[in-house]
Parts: C-alpha cells; structure tokens; sequence
C-alpha cells in the first residue's frame, strides 16, 4: 500500500485548525501552542494542539483537515480533545 505524502495545503491549515479547536474549546484561551500535524491519508492532515485547561495536562486539541482532489482549499472534518503522551 502506498505511503501518504505530507500536504502542503493542509499543512499550512494551521489558522484554520486552530479556530476550529477554539470554537471546541468555547475559548481561544484554552487551546494553546501547535504541536505539529500527523498525515493520516492522502489529503488528511491532522494538526495537534496543546490544551491549557486546568485538570487536563498532556492533553491534545486534535484537528483533522481535508481537501477534495486538485482542491485548494482545506475543510474541517473532525475536532477532539485527545489524551497525549503525558497524559
């Protein structure tokens, strides 16, 4: 099975992810610094973000993006609070 290469339009989603973690959060104060992206398929992108939320310390705002074939704009699929590797 072929690998999933990294995408550029997703991956400079990042203002997009955030707003979409912020809206989540119901405060851009909880949704703290950008951890880095995942490639999960071929234009699926995940962007992972650090929660500043008390009681929830290693914690991960995650944020998948994807875009239609020759698209350049990216879409919101899904937002979740995951727990991270500390946490």
């Amino acid at each position: 099975m072929p690998t999933a290469t990294k995408d550029a339009v997703l991956a400079s989603a990042v203002d997009l992810a955030r707003a979409a973690a912020e809206e989540e959060a119901g405060s851009s104060e909880l949704v703290g610094e950008h951890l880095g992206l995942v490639v999960e398929g071929e234009r699926l992108v995940s962007h992972r973000f650090a929660t500043t939320a008390l009681g929830q310390r290693g914690w991960e705002w995650t944020v998948t993006v994807a875009r239609v074939p020759r698209g350049r704009t990216p879409s919101v699929c899904e937002v979740h609070l995951l727990p991270g590797a500390d946490a």
